[in-house]
């Protein structure tokens, strides 16, 4: 009998650990940055600057159909990171993060093509990690730092490409 109850309760445990680890397998982190261009260059530079407190969401629409299937918003912390967790597995959707609101009213245009970041949010994809990192977003500054040409050059561009 007691060699029934051990077995008994081996069962339960490993069950309950596959259970918890299948729930685990459903939920993503997806981590990121958003940032203010503030030489309106278009990408990231050594003068560029991370938003704290800017809201982004992530929209998840139906491949077949393109309706919106899942939203989850969240905001960046004092280094303009967001972390925000997705609870189910996404896999028959295209998953993007989009910037909502800046924290800066002098840095609050979206940068076109900057503005959102794809996401896959499923399992079935060979990665290992949960955790899914979108590439950087940004703002456009109201006005360029008066030190951006010199900046620029670092770069090789020059004021007149942009």
């Amino acid at each position: 009998m007691a060699k029934m109850i051990t077995l008994f309760v081996v069962c339960l445990v490993l069950f309950a650990s596959i259970n918890v680890s299948a729930n685990f397998m459903d939920t993503f982190l997806v981590v990121g940055k958003v940032y203010c261009d503030t030489c309106r260059c278009g990408f990231e530079t050594s003068a560029s600057k991370y938003l704290p407190g800017s809201r982004v969401r992530i929209e998840c629409k139906n491949r077949d159909t393109n309706d919106l299937a899942y939203t989850v918003e969240g905001f960046t912390n004092s280094k303009g990171e967001y972390k925000i967790l997705v609870n189910s597995d996404r896999r028959d959707e295209f998953c993007d993060v989009v910037l909502i609101r800046s924290s800066d009213p002098m840095c609050a245009e979206p940068n076109t093509g900057r503005d959102r970041a794809r996401v896959v949010l499923t399992n079935n994809n060979g990665m290992v990690s949960n955790t899914r990192f979108a590439n950087s977003m940004g703002f456009l500054s109201n006005e360029p730092l008066a030190s951006c040409t010199k900046i620029l050059q670092q770069y090789e561009f020059s004021e007149d490409q942009f």
